[in-house]
């Protein structure tokens, strides 16, 4: 399968070509996001924790299945990468201590 000439992938998988954007402007602006990833163990079940900055002070903490692919959980904010992923941890763990009182023992 080829790509379209006028978009292909660098050998960097960070960065993407576009003719069209490079014949209209004279830069080439490269976002870079740092993105932070915790591993943690809640209710007897592996998560993948993303934290992204949102603004200056501002993380963005999500669950992922695939890295950078978040899912529909919405996700949890602090001040740093480490309290925004606190903050979604401790409420799993949480919703894993609700769910298991209301369904009692078995």
């Amino acid at each position: 399968m080829r790509f379209r000439p006028s978009l292909r992938l660098f050998v960097a998988p960070d960065f993407v070509q576009c003719d069209a954007f490079h014949q209209s402007c004279s830069f080439l602006n490269t976002v870079t996001t740092a993105v932070h990833r915790f591993e943690e163990s809640i209710g007897g079940r592996p998560y993948l924790i993303e934290v992204a900055p949102v603004s200056t002070d501002r993380w963005r903490a999500c669950i992922v299945r695939i890295p950078g692919v978040p899912t529909a959980l919405m996700p949890f904010y602090g001040r740093t990468p480490d309290e925004a992923a606190r903050l979604l941890a401790e409420w799993l763990t949480r919703a894993y201590r609700r769910a298991a009182d209301v369904q009692g023992p078995v």
